[in-house]
Formats: C-alpha cells, sequence, structure tokens
C-alpha cells in the first residue's frame, strides 16, 4: 500500500521486484486488496505485451491513514511507558 500511496500508478513488474515477492504471492495480495476496493486496476497494452498497473484507491488511502495513525498511536503508547 505505501508504494502505491506515492506513485500514482505502479505495474506489476515494479511492484514485484521492489517487494521481492513471487508472482502468485503479490497476485494473492494485490487481489485481496482488491477486493476490499483498496486499489483500483487498469489494464492495457504496451506493444503487444499487456501491462497491468495499479492504482490506490480513495478507500485505500483512508484505510491506509488509518493503519499509519494507529501504528503511530501504538509507538506513542510504547514510548509513554
Amino acid at each position: 500500500m505505501s508504494s502505491l500511496a506515492v506513485n500514482d500508478q505502479v505495474d506489476f513488474n515494479s511492484l514485484k521486484e521492489f517487494l521481492e515477492l513471487t508472482d502468485g504471492n503479490l497476485a494473492s495480495h494485490l487481489k485481496a486488496l482488491e477486493k476490499e476496493k483498496f486499489i483500483g486496476i487498469k489494464k492495457s497494452f504496451v506493444g503487444r505485451k499487456p501491462n497491468t498497473q495499479y492504482f490506490i484507491t480513495e478507500t485505500g488511502k483512508n484505510a491506509f491513514e488509518k493503519h499509519l495513525e494507529s501504528l503511530e498511536e501504538l509507538i506513542q503508547n510504547l514510548s509513554d511507558k
């Protein structure tokens, strides 16, 4: 999600390389995020090759921001002890 939060779009192969995941593992994660409507997909062709781009949706942005806020709160609580 962080990769998609800071980029307009990221293609499958770039995500795979950046995250160091297998095709199947990445596809499973992306499918779960798509099911929750956290990401969107844009399919096209570059020459004769299929190209799949992923982008974060408004729902995804909101969920990711809430996740980061929760992590920050947890860190703050741990540092207060």
